[in-house]
């Protein structure tokens, strides 16, 4: 057999992640045409409003995000070992299962939105406008949920190109309805939600139609869906302590917004439009993240551990790469690119200082990434979980909240990259230890 060379490696990663890289910058674009036009339409108080709702949005579909992935692995460790038919059942049970998880997350997301707010100690000028783009979008979640599936079906099964084509379709709708509805409907902050959930909306059902009508494994019929309960469970078996390291990310998210609320409305539309730009130039490090994990499912499904040792070189070097270039746009560009959300000078400046701070260290980002992206494809997320907690919960909130005391707002910034550097370290080590070799759901034979 012809040798599977780090040329070949190269080629597969990039192959899989630059069409999901522009499909995510897309999707990005969803909330950063929201902020864009929000703060500069209708000001910083709306944009900080904006910026309140993500963290509970991420804390309530955070468990659901874990659980998908360990559908995830386990349609990627089936296509590779090329059964098909366990292929099709996983998929089936992760749409059940999608569907339903997307009814509960809206129903409880529209009740408890305005308390949670009140818990976050979100300032109480802003908590209307919070609460009514949260509602709106919240009502949408089904759709985010299916169209979300679908997409990580196909980019599972090779297919990484059409999601891209229906992300652009539904990125250019979505900044035609922000301006209709916010600029010409005057419709405020829920326009902007309504953009959304329309814009989501419209590329879920477009998916939808190209699966029944080209793709030969998957044929969508909602009635017609069965629920495997051998499969679910061996999902949840990989995809809860992911989940569970989803949510406690997410609840420490909203941790950290809480100790950002109480320095007011501009540090909040500051974090809000610096963490936009934030999560755009960190998305290729988690987008070859993706692939590894992919990479690696279906490598250590057919036997091929040696690829999976050569993608995950290929991968650091790639993805560093693109770090490298993300941090000198921003150090260089900055200020410019917080303007684009708003002209209140004291909210540019201080989302500036987060920018370069946080930029800085992109590269510990991405080597802990890359390095989780093999562990979760091997199907061995526990331990991730466990670094994971610990460098968020016992690390990057108590920094931010000490520093953040002595030294304002500024020390919140420099706590993500403290924790950064603390999952990076063991999360290396433990991919030293090799014990992830052993965790395929598809074994064949004992690893070296």
């Amino acid at each position: 057999m012809k040798d599977f060379t780090t040329g070949n490696v190269t080629k597969l990663i990039l192959n899989f992640t630059l069409p999901m890289l522009l499909g995510n910058v897309f999707q990005q674009l969803y909330n950063i045409v929201d902020s864009i036009i929000v703060g500069k339409v209708l000001g910083k108080e709306a944009l900080a409003s904006v910026g309140a709702s993500f963290p509970i949005i991420f804390t309530l579909i955070a468990l659901l995000i874990g659980i998908g992935s360990g559908f995830s692995i386990v349609i990627s460790q089936f296509y590779g070992a090329k059964d098909i038919n366990k292929v099709k059942r996983a998929i089936d049970t992760m749409y059940l299962f999608l569907f339903g998880a997307g009814i509960l997350v809206s129903v409880l997301g529209i009740y408890f939105s305005k308390d949670l707010f009140l818990l976050l100690q979100l300032p109480v000028e802003l908590i209307p406008q919070a609460t009514s783009y949260l509602n709106v979008y919240m009502a949408g979640m089904i759709m985010f949920f299916g169209f979300s599936g679908t997409s990580s079906i196909l980019r599972g099964l090779g297919d990484s190109k059409t999601p891209l084509y229906f992300l652009i379709l539904a990125s250019i709708f979505n900044i035609i309805f922000d301006l209709l509805f916010v600029m010409v409907f005057k419709w405020g902050i829920a326009g902007a939600a309504w953009a959304t959930v329309l814009a989501q909306s419209g590329a879920f059902i477009s998916g939808i139609i190209y699966l029944n009508r080209n793709h030969n494994i998957i044929k969508f019929s909602l009635f017609k869906l069965v629920f495997d309960k051998e499969i679910f469970i061996t999902s949840l078996k990989i995809g809860i302590p992911s989940g569970i390291q989803h949510t406690f990310v997410a609840l420490g998210m909203m941790a950290l917004l809480g100790i950002v609320n109480t320095f007011g409305t501009d540090v909040i539309a500051a974090y809000t439009a610096a963490g936009r730009i934030d999560s755009l130039a960190m998305m290729p490090a988690m987008n070859f993240s993706q692939a590894v994990a992919a990479f690696v499912g279906q490598n250590l499904g057919a036997n091929k551990i040696d690829r999976v040792r050569q993608g995950f070189k290929v991968t650091f070097i790639m993805s560093n790469v693109f770090c490298l270039m993300m941090t000198a746009i921003i150090i260089l560009f900055g200020s410019h690119l917080m303007k684009l959300f708003t002209t209140d000078a004291n909210v540019i400046s201080i989302g500036e200082k987060y920018l370069i701070i946080v930029s800085s260290f992109y590269l510990l980002f991405s080597t802990m990434f890359t390095t989780n992206g093999v562990l979760r494809g091997a199907g061995d997320t526990l331990i991730p979980m466990f670094i994971t907690l610990f460098s968020l919960w016992l690390i990057r909130i108590p920094c931010a909240y000490f520093l953040s005391s002595h030294i304002g707002e500024t020390g919140i910034w420099w706590s993500i990259p403290i924790g950064w550097s603390m999952g990076t370290i063991f999360s290396y080590l433990y991919y030293r230890t090799g014990r992830w070799k052993k965790k395929s759901i598809v074994s064949h034979q004992e690893y070296s």
